[in-house]
């Protein structure tokens, strides 16, 4: 069983996640079960059929979740040093072309939300930067295209926003 790392946020997220489902949307999908099988006929009841399937996924997820936390080996970013990009880096880096300037937190697969700047550490971007320190000069080859990239900064940031 190979261990994953994690933010204490992300483990945390994904704990609420899992209770909820568990002890409120659970209890919820069985009440909708239950009271599809008062209609009737269960072969062509479309409610039934909606609420068994809902029951399904709803458990695949609580199984993922569970298979989730229980691998998860939870890694305090504060602790490290960021001198250079590893686990928990935020880093901010500086497109060579545009000069645009784009920000990511490199954070456990399951926490990811490149949208949120949450980037996993397996992503093809991080596995590029990890090891690199500020003034370095990255060539990265992501799903978009190629890019060119100065690391203009790399530090801790708790993540403290709703991913």
């Amino acid at each position: 069983m190979q261990k994953e790392p994690m933010t204490e946020y992300g483990y945390k997220k994904l704990a609420e996640e899992l209770e909820y489902l568990k002890s409120t949307a659970r209890p919820q999908v069985a009440a909708e079960i239950q009271k599809a099988r008062e209609l009737g006929d269960l072969k062509e009841n479309a409610e039934y059929h909606a609420a068994k399937e809902k029951q399904g996924l709803m458990e695949a997820r609580i199984a993922e979740l569970e298979d989730i936390l229980g691998r998860a080996q939870v890694v305090d970013p504060s602790t490290l040093e960021h001198r250079r990009v590893s686990f928990g880096s935020t880093v901010t880096l500086v497109d060579l072309d545009t000069d645009d300037e784009v920000t990511y937190t490199i954070v456990g697969a399951s926490e990811a939300n490149p949208d949120k700047g949450l980037i996993s550490y397996h992503s093809p971007l991080a596995k590029q930067l990890i090891g690199k320190e500020p003034g370095d000069e990255v060539h990265v080859r992501l799903p978009g295209g190629e890019r060119e990239y100065e690391i203009e900064k790399v530090c801790y940031q708790e993540i403290c926003f709703e991913a």
